[in-house]
C-alpha cells in the first residue's frame, strides 16, 4: 500500500466537514464497539485527507438519524446515527425504557427481548437487556436465538409491558433492525401511532443529553426453555388433528433461525420430517447462497426447487430468516424450474378460505363469527370469502401492526408472504404457524386425491379469479419516489393501460377509518384496482395490481384476468417511468 505524501499540503475542509468530524469523534468516545470505532476513525482520516467519497459517506451517516417509527429501526450495520450499531441500539433501549416508565409510573414495567441469527443480533439484544435493567425495568432475554414469532408469543404469554425483537427479517445481509411490541391494552401487537412518536421523542432525548457510556446497566433475567415449549404446543394445535395424509415436503430456512422451532412443531403436530435444503438450514448471517434472503426475490428459492425436483416433492415450504414469513411452491410443469412459488395473495386466500370454513364449523349451526382482515394492498378476494361466510371484513393499512388490531380477528394476511392464523396466541405474522396451517390443508386435500393446484381451481370456481401483480421500482435516489408520487397527484391519469379510471383515492390525509398514509388507490372500470405507495422498509416504490374475473369457465376466468393484469402492468410501468 502506498504511503501518504507528507509533503503535500493538508486538505482544506469545509465547515460542514469540520462539524461532522467533531460529531464523529464524540460518537467514537461513547461507542462500546471497537469495530465501529476503528471504522469511524478511518473514515474521519480519509475525510481529513481530502477524500470526497469519504466526505459524502460521513455526511450520510451524521446529517440525519435512522428514524424510529412503526417498523421500529432497520438499517445497515455501521457507525453513526444513520446506521444500526451499539450506540443507536443503546439509545433506543434507554428511550423505550423511559417511555414505559412514563406510561406506567406506579409499576415496574417488564420487557422481553428476542434476537435472531443476524450479525450483532445477540449483542444488540444483550445491550438492550442490560440498559433496561439499569433503568429499573424487569428485562427478560429469550434463552437463545429464536424466530420472531416466538418473541411475539412471549409478549402475550409472559404478560409483559413490551417486547423487543432484534432482526432485519428478510433485508440484505449487512442490515439489522429493532421491532417493538406493546403488551397491556395493545395485546402484544407492534407499536402504532402515537406510541412510535412518543418513543422516538424519548430516544432523541437520550441521544441529546446522555452518553451511552454513562447509561446505567443492570442484571437481566434469562427465560428458560419453557417459553419455547409453550410456543411449540400452541402452534402445533393449529393442525387440530393428526394429518390424514403426508405430502412429500421440502423445507428451507433461508439461512435463518426457523428450522429448529419448526421441526419441533411439525413433530408435535404429527407431520413427518420434511426433506431439507441442507445448504440453507443452519443460521448464517452471511447468507452465502442467496444475494437477498427473501423468498420473493428471484433466485432465492433455486436450491429448494432443485432439491424438490430431486426428490419429487409435492410441496416446498420456505421461511424467511426470522421465520415470520412463509413461502409455498407447488409442482408446475409449465414453470422453468418445474415448480411455481405461489404469490402471497394465493396463499393468503387459501388460508383465509380455510379459516372461514373453520369459523363456520366452530359455530355449530353454519353461521360464522369473526373478522377476516388484510392490508389495503392485498387481494380483495378475501372480502369475497368473508361475504360468502357472513364474516366481518377489514382492510387495514400495510403492516401487521394494523392487521393484528382488527376487531374479533380470526385470520389476517398481507401479500408480502405474511399470515396471522392464530390471533389468540400471536398478534403478528407467523411463518411457522402458517406453515402448519397450510400443511394441514395440503394433507386434507391429499387424503381426498386432490392437490393444492386443484384447490386453487376450486377457489376460482367458487369466488372468481382474483389475480394480482406487483411492480417494485428500486431506486438509489429516494427523491425519485417522492417525485413520482407528486406527479401522480398533480396529473392523475384518466386511463391505465387503456382502462378508464373511475376515481383516485388519496390516503395521505386518511380515508374512512384509515389513518393518513402515503398511498394512492386507483379504482378502474370493471372493478380492477391499482395501489401505489413507497415501501416502508426498503428504497422502493411499490405498485400493486388487482383484477377479478367472474364469467365463464375456470380457464376463461384465468385468461381474462391475466389479460387485464398485463394491460394494467404496462400502463403503470409507463406512468412510473
Amino acid at each position: 500500500m502506498s504511503q501518504p505524501d507528507e509533503s503535500a499540503a493538508p486538505a482544506v475542509l469545509s465547515v460542514d466537514d469540520d462539524r461532522r468530524i467533531a460529531l464523529a469523534r464524540a460518537w467514537v468516545a461513547q461507542d462500546p464497539d471497537p469495530e465501529t470505532r476503528v471504522e469511524l476513525d478511518d473514515l474521519v482520516a480519509r475525510v481529513q485527507g481530502g477524500d470526497a467519497a469519504a466526505s459524502a459517506d460521513l455526511a450520510d451517516r451524521f446529517d440525519q438519524r435512522l428514524a424510529f417509527g412503526t417498523a421500529g429501526l432497520r438499517g445497515e450495520i455501521a457507525a453513526g446515527p444513520n446506521r444500526m450499531n451499539r450506540v443507536l441500539v443503546s439509545q433506543a433501549a434507554a428511550g423505550l425504557g423511559a417511555f414505559l416508565l412514563e406510561r406506567a409510573p406506579d409499576t415496574t414495567p417488564s420487557v422481553v427481548i428476542g434476537y435472531d441469527g443476524r450479525r450483532n443480533s445477540a449483542v444488540f439484544a444483550r445491550d438492550s437487556a442490560e440498559i433496561l435493567a439499569g433503568a429499573g425495568l424487569r428485562a427478560i432475554l429469550l434463552p437463545r436465538l429464536l424466530p420472531t414469532p416466538v418473541l411475539a408469543f412471549a409478549v402475550r404469554h409472559l404478560d409483559v409491558s413490551a417486547g423487543i425483537m432484534v432482526t432485519a427479517s428478510h433485508n440484505p445481509p449487512n442490515d439489522n433492525g429493532y421491532k417493538v411490541y406493546l403488551g397491556g391494552t395493545d395485546h402484544g401487537s407492534q407499536i402504532v401511532s402515537p406510541s412510535d412518536a412518543e418513543i422516538a421523542a424519548h430516544i432523541a432525548g437520550v441521544a441529546a443529553t446522555a452518553l451511552v457510556t454513562d447509561l446505567p446497566r443492570g442484571e437481566f433475567e434469562t427465560a428458560d426453555e419453557s417459553i419455547v415449549d409453550a410456543y411449540v404446543l400452541a402452534t402445533a394445535h393449529e393442525a387440530e388433528y393428526a394429518p390424514p395424509a403426508q405430502p412429500k415436503v421440502v423445507y428451507t430456512a433461508m439461512h435463518g433461525v426457523g428450522w429448529e422451532t419448526t421441526a419441533r412443531v411439525l413433530a408435535e403436530a404429527g407431520f413427518d420430517a420434511p426433506v431439507l435444503v441442507e445448504e440453507q438450514i443452519a443460521p448464517d448471517p452471511a447468507f452465502p447462497t442467496v444475494s437477498f434472503p427473501n423468498p420473493e426475490e428471484p433466485g432465492a428459492m433455486d436450491l429448494a426447487f432443485a432439491r424438490a425436483r430431486a426428490v419429487g416433492a409435492e410441496l416446498i415450504v420456505a421461511n424467511d430468516p426470522d421465520a415470520d414469513r412463509l413461502a409455498i411452491a407447488i409442482p408446475d410443469a409449465a414453470a422453468p424450474e418445474g415448480y411455481r412459488r405461489l404469490t402471497g395473495n394465493e396463499v393468503g386466500l387459501l388460508l383465509g378460505w380455510r379459516a372461514a370454513r373453520r369459523a363456520a364449523d366452530d359455530s355449530g349451526d353454519g353461521a360464522s363469527d369473526g373478522t377476516l382482515a388484510c392490508s389495503i394492498v392485498s387481494s380483495p378476494g378475501l372480502e369475497a370469502i368473508a361475504d360468502a361466510y357472513d364474516l366481518g371484513f377489514e382492510a387495514t393499512l400495510t403492516g401487521f401492526k394494523w392487521i393484528s388490531r382488527a376487531p374479533n380477528l380470526v385470520f389476517g394476511f398481507e401479500e408480502a408472504l405474511g399470515y396471522l392464523v392464530n390471533p389468540g396466541t400471536v398478534r403478528d405474522k407467523d411463518g411457522i404457524s402458517a406453515a402448519i396451517a397450510f400443511l394441514s390443508l395440503a394433507a386434507d386435500l391429499r387424503a381426498t386425491g386432490r392437490t393444492v393446484a386443484d384447490h386453487l381451481d376450486e377457489f376460482v370456481e367458487r369466488f372468481g379469479c382474483h389475480d394480482s401483480g406487483q411492480i417494485s421500482l428500486r431506486v438509489t435516489d429516494l427523491s425519485r419516489i417522492g417525485a413520482i408520487m407528486a406527479r401522480l397527484r398533480a396529473e392523475p391519469p384518466s386511463t391505465v393501460g387503456g382502462i378508464v379510471v373511475e376515481r383516485i383515492e388519496d390516503l395521505s390525509d386518511g380515508f374512512g377509518s384509515l389513518a393518513p398514509s402515503d398511498v394512492l388507490r386507483i379504482i378502474l372500470e370493471g372493478g380492477s384496482r391499482v395501489m401505489v405507495r413507497p415501501s416502508g422498509t426498503e428504497p422502493k416504490l411499490k405498485v400493486y395490481l388487482d383484477v377479478a374475473a367472474h364469467d365463464g369457465s375456470v380457464a376463461e376466468r384465468r385468461a381474462a384476468a391475466s389479460e387485464t393484469l398485463a394491460r394494467l402492468e404496462a400502463g403503470m410501468r409507463e406512468l412510473t417511468a
